[in-house]
């Protein structure tokens, strides 16, 4: 009797290390044939203007960098990978950028998210050795150069771009009115790379079209611009091209309007400064400014808009009250996880070189009506190379255009 129940219980544990094992073979079949999925984390590293000259802006936008790892990684990762992104705020200082930048590629990220003009200039060379995918929030047609920033991708329309296409409107503009000849026209920007940056190329532009030119820097931390007014007065201009971000911007057209000279000039507002903390600090003096904003405002609701919001929404917020700068970073990350995700597709491994090549693979990639259509080359990492026009009306950016090229 004891030997039959030995042997009863010797064919139920074989039976039981049978079925464990075929529940081993086809869980390891599920999972693609005989190792775990891998799921190692894709690390991006990152610097963010949150207390420096530019945090006005650069807050939403890191903001909406992180938004939307957080919400990529909710979701999946990218084929499985959870991002996980290495940031800091450099107080745009460059060289606690350089620092920043050494540190994140010794702990091994393989793409970088950038902010400002001054700092990513200085990184370029820098990049290149690394081989380290880079975007930033500027978008100065000096990292368009191949030969200097082969790693250097820009997914806004570049400053230059920006202010050719205002000065094309203003000519349009004038001659609308019946007006001859060419107006006179300035850019006043700020003290930086990242306000000088279109300055050349805005000259060439109005010289070859017959219009006067000028160009004005605005001190750093000035409480008003009233000088600097009087001077674009006396010179005779009719346009005027702001580059600067939001709050120095809005002190220029309180200022303007305060000594009645809204009437005298129209004020174009190129992307950092045409956003909604513009309008909230000039109040009235920001109707009728005009803006060239390369990512649409969510006072004009576009597709792309949807994920972000709601991600906003589920948090207590939404895209609204974080304004046009927190899609701005969203779609920029949105745009190097799509890099990231062709590499994973073809198999290969993450790093900078396959990223680059992945990158240069995109043709027309939709952002949801959020930008136009960004597309880069092995020859061209110029995202795109046009953006619609707003004017401010009600408290609110109106579109005023379709998408508007800059030209070649």
């Amino acid at each position: 009797m004891w030997h039959r129940m030995f042997r009863i219980s010797q064919r139920r544990a074989q039976l039981a290390i049978t079925v464990l094992v075929f529940a081993a073979v086809l869980l390891s079949a599920c999972a693609g044939g005989g190792a775990p999925a891998d799921t190692t984390p894709i690390k991006i590293g990152a610097i963010h203007d949150l207390t420096g000259a530019t945090a006005d802006v650069g807050t939403p936008y890191a903001e909406g960098l992180k938004g939307y790892v957080e919400w990529r990684n909710a979701n999946g990762g990218i084929n499985g990978h959870p991002i996980e992104l290495i940031s800091a705020d450099y107080a745009y200082k460059v060289d606690v950028a350089e620092q920043l930048y050494t540190q994140y590629v010794q702990e091994g990220v393989v793409a970088f998210q950038g902010w400002g003009t001054g700092d990513t200039e200085a990184l370029r060379s820098k990049i290149a050795a690394d081989k380290i995918p880079f975007m930033s929030a500027s978008y100065s047609a000096n990292l368009l150069d191949m030969s200097a920033a082969p790693y250097n991708f820009l997914i806004g329309t570049s400053y230059s771009d920006q202010a050719i296409i205002g000065l094309r409107w203003a000519l349009d503009d004038w001659k609308a009115a019946g007006k001859s000849g060419a107006p006179a026209v300035a850019i006043i920007h700020n003290d930086s790379p990242f306000g000088q940056s279109p300055v050349e190329d805005a000259k060439k532009f109005a010289e070859a079209n017959g219009m006067a030119f000028t160009s004005l820097p605005m001190p750093r931390g000035a409480t008003d611009f009233v000088a600097e007014l009087a001077q674009l007065k006396q010179f005779g201009a009719s346009y005027v091209i702001i580059q600067n971000v939001s709050s120095p911007a809005a002190v220029l057209l309180k200022d303007a309007a305060a000594q009645g000279m809204k009437s005298e000039m129209k004020f174009i507002c190129l992307n950092w400064c045409a956003d909604e903390i513009f309008i909230g600090l000039a109040g009235d003096a920001a109707e009728g400014v005009l803006g060239t904003i390369p990512f649409t405002p969510p006072s004009s609701p576009v597709p792309g808009h949807n994920d972000p919001d709601a991600w906003l929404k589920s948090k207590g917020s939404s895209l609204e009250e974080k304004g046009l700068h927190f899609s701005q970073g969203w779609w920029t990350m949105a745009v190097m996880a799509e890099g990231i995700k062709r590499v994973l597709d073809e198999g290969k491994e993450v790093n900078g070189e396959n990223i680059k090549a992945a990158l240069e693979s995109i043709q027309n990639f939709e952002t949801g009506g959020v930008t136009s259509p960004i597309s880069f080359s092995p020859t061209s990492h110029k995202g795109n190379n046009s953006l619609r026009l707003y004017v401010v009306e009600g408290g609110k950016w109106k579109q005023v255009s379709d998408f508007i090229s800059a030209g070649d």
